[in-house]
């Protein structure tokens, strides 16, 4: 018998900066990073929200320094197109549960506009317990599955958009802009409540997170395609998430203290969020916060991090 040939393991390596993955249908969030991860054989990496495996669309991906940062894609807004079945509920409230009730469909174009108007704005959203959520250290699907029904206290979410894309018979395409922790899902099922027949979600793209877009995204199997030095060409760097944030530059030496985590005095208004860089253009620091003055750290990229994406 032939001896068999020695397996050869991948040697990690630091990369760092966010790769905007165009996830594929069937794909879990964590299958996806995991299957990138490799492409690169990065040693760090981390996704900002799960998307889910019926979902397709933008999943920027962080790596190395860009972990530090991956929370501020999930706070972010986001904005999807939402693809409803009118006319049928599921168990899960997308297709891949089972049909629980199906009603004639007999709505008007006004009508679903005026149930799309009282969708918007601030309003409270009960999750679904087909999802993620923990209840006692385990999902809540978990005890879905199992016919068990916890009760889910209902939490503040903001519609920002909510327009008719398409319309055609009992199928309806929706543009969504929400805030963090909306389940699409969970809107579908409410504007089908509205109209009377209700919905289900067919399917959904996510196409913005923040001020990154699926426009700029790139699929798995073109990524597979390219070598690795291509496939890192495509790596933006961390502070691609924060690109809405207002920006403050400091000279090198305020720069320096900065990094070791010290206030500094700057002469600027008050701001929750600011990205701040050294006098270099590409030198990001970190993300910070203005307040009486004075600049203070939140989160900081250490000076080998620095010095890594200046050399890119």
């Amino acid at each position: 018998m032939s001896a068999r040939p020695p397996r050869i393991k991948t040697v990690r390596r630091p990369v760092h900066g966010v790769l905007l993955l165009d996830k594929p249908i069937g794909w879990s969030s964590n299958d996806a990073l995991q299957k990138v991860k490799w492409l690169l054989r990065a040693e760090k990496a981390g996704h900002t929200g799960t998307l889910d495996p019926l979902a397709t669309g933008l999943l920027p991906l962080c790596f190395g320094a860009g972990t530090k940062f991956s929370q501020i894609s999930l706070d972010a807004d986001k904005s999807y197109l939402a693809t409803l079945k009118l006319g049928a509920t599921t168990t899960t409230g997308d297709l891949e549960g089972e049909v629980l009730e199906t009603r004639p469909v007999q709505v008007t174009r006004e009508q679903i506009e005026a149930a799309c108007a009282q969708l918007r704005g601030e309003i409270d959203q009960v999750p679904p317990m087909y999802s993620a959520l923990k209840h006692e250290g385990r999902p809540l699907y978990e005890y879905a599955r199992a016919g068990i029904v916890i009760e889910r206290p209902s939490r503040r979410v903001t519609i920002h958009a909510l327009d008719i894309i398409d319309w055609q018979d009992d199928r309806l395409t929706l543009s969504v802009r929400c805030s963090k922790g909306t389940y699409v899902r969970t809107l579908a099922e409410d504007l089908g409540r509205l109209l009377g027949c209700g919905a289900h979600l067919s399917a959904l793209r996510r196409t913005a997170a923040g001020p990154v877009s699926v426009n700029d995204a790139i699929s798995l199997d073109a990524l597979a395609a390219l070598t690795e030095t291509e496939r890192e060409s495509m790596l933006r760097p961390p502070d691609s998430l924060l690109a809405d944030w207002p920006e403050v530059r400091l000279a090198q030496d305020e720069a320096a203290r900065f990094l070791t985590g010290l206030r500094r005095r700057v002469n600027a208004p008050d701001q929750p969020h600011v990205r701040v860089y050294g006098p270099e253009p590409q030198a990001f620091l970190g993300g910070a916060h203005i307040q009486g003055g004075e600049l203070i750290p939140d989160r900081l990229l250490s000076p080998q991090e620095v010095s890594s994406l200046l050399s890119v």
